[in-house]
């Protein structure tokens, strides 16, 4: 049987390490060609959304002389939190994964981030928060999936370099880093494709937080949507895990981001720092502004913005 073992960039804190990654039969989801003509690239994407997990198969980390085995889960994804008493330098280590199934055995190595010492945590949606997605038209976002290969997709004006802003934000060393992740309802099928496009566009390394994988061509149509209750639990661990920060999130408001950062800052007034949402359409959204003001009143700052110029100005006004 052949094995394609892919590792997620995973993340530490002073107690213990989180290694996530997925299990495939034969191919993982690919990797993306900026060459392919758009028929090529979209069967590609296609692909990714027909690919063959293996449940229940043994898996080892190691790190620094230290093993530790378990086994995949049954849609392929394992997520192994681990518990570590030696010291951890800050930044980003690297470290291996075997899977064993039936005598064969796939190694990869991966890396995890610990964050350096600092005030600030950035968690960042994905589609049409940064990446211009058209998430609130199927149709429209489902063209552009299957017809625009990485290179061809775009961000909003101007967010990159309030992403770059955000990263160095509160530090006097601007060889370090605050911690960024982007959590979203895409699912891990499109982890290259994200990870590859926020690199390509110079957007800060980031943990990413997708939902679960798909395996059916059907799952493909509705990529991203469903429940978003997903987004919440994420966010919410990952304050947990690092309780020391103070997160800035931001989001849109085509979906549920404002609804699911408004519930984050109720459960954690003291480690949410600022709240961005990005307008997509012509005019503001009541709820929305609504929701905004309750945070707000818990004295979280809060910016309902439509281009990334007045977020921008808007941290370095009360953040910077």
């Amino acid at each position: 049987m052949k094995l394609d073992l892919k590792i997620y960039r995973s993340y530490a804190n002073e107690r213990e390490i989180v290694v996530m990654g997925h299990l495939f039969k034969k191919h993982a989801p690919d990797v993306f060609d900026l060459d392919k003509r758009w028929y090529k690239h979209a069967w590609a994407v296609i692909r990714m959304f027909r690919i063959k997990t293996i449940a229940n198969a043994e898996v080892i980390f190691k790190f620094k002389g230290k093993e530790i085995a378990s086994k995949t889960l049954d849609d392929g994804h394992f997520r192994l939190t681990i518990p570590y008493h030696e010291e951890i330098g800050s930044g980003w280590h690297e470290f291996e994964v075997a899977a064993k199934v039936e005598g064969n055995i796939r190694v990869e190595k991966g890396e995890f981030v610990k964050p350096y010492p600092g005030e600030y945590g950035v968690i960042s949606d994905i589609d049409d928060t940064f990446l211009i997605s058209h998430s609130g038209n199927i149709f429209k976002k489902v063209y552009v999936m299957l017809t625009k290969n990485i290179n061809k997709r775009t961000v909003f004006d101007e967010s990159v370099d309030h992403y770059k802003f955000l990263n160095r934000l509160g530090r006097e060393d601007k060889s370090t880093n605050n911690a960024f992740f982007y959590v979203s309802s895409s699912e891990w099928n499109l982890y290259n494709f994200i990870s590859q496009f926020a690199d390509l566009n110079e957007l800060p390394k980031a943990v990413l937080k997708l939902k679960d994988i798909k395996t059916g061509i059907a799952d493909f149509l509705f990529s991203g949507g469903g429940d978003h209750n997903h987004k919440f639990y994420k966010i919410k661990h990952l304050v947990e895990f690092y309780p020391e920060l103070r997160f800035v999130l931001l989001g849109d408001d085509s979906q549920k981001d404002a609804y699911i950062y408004q519930d984050i800052t109720k459960i954690f007034p003291e480690n949410i720092s600022t709240v961005y949402i990005r307008q997509t359409k012509k005019k503001k959204k009541k709820e929305i502004k609504k929701i905004l003001k309750n945070i707000e009143s818990m004295g979280v700052k809060v910016c309902y913005f439509k281009e990334s110029q007045q977020a921008m100005q808007h941290t370095k006004e009360h953040l910077g």
